[in-house]
């Protein structure tokens, strides 16, 4: 699990798998429910529309895997290995082809208990 900030919010981003492969093809993007109301991670998708300037639903995906794919590779974030979460999904999005290696974008609003 990852935790990032972007634009005012705490985003977490993990990854999932399809199948028994493990191979993390579903990118698991939220905004983190800090004990309240943390949305149903729309913000998001408006915010690919706003900072990444597309309109196209494929462009806006990418554009939210690639702030999690950077968040990951960078040391201005937090990694919680192990950590219990629940995840609200309000959205899951079927790329068009791989990207970040992942097929799926799932989005939505997450609890991290003690976070």
């Amino acid at each position: 699990m990852t935790v990032f900030p972007l634009e005012g919010l705490s985003v977490a981003y993990t990854t999932q798998s399809s199948d028994e492969r493990c191979l993390g093809d579903i990118g698991l993007v939220t905004v983190v429910d800090a004990g309240g109301d943390g949305g149903d991670g729309e913000a998001l998708w408006r915010l690919a529309c706003d900072l990444g300037g597309h309109q196209q639903r494929q462009v806006q995906a990418r554009w939210i895997l690639t702030q999690a794919s950077r968040a990951r590779t960078v040391t201005a974030y937090t990694d919680l290995p192990g950590t219990t979460w629940t995840a609200y999904i309000r959205r899951r999005f079927v790329l068009d082809s791989l990207f970040a290696n992942h097929d799926v974008l799932m989005t939505g609003r997450m609890v991290l208990p003690g976070f």
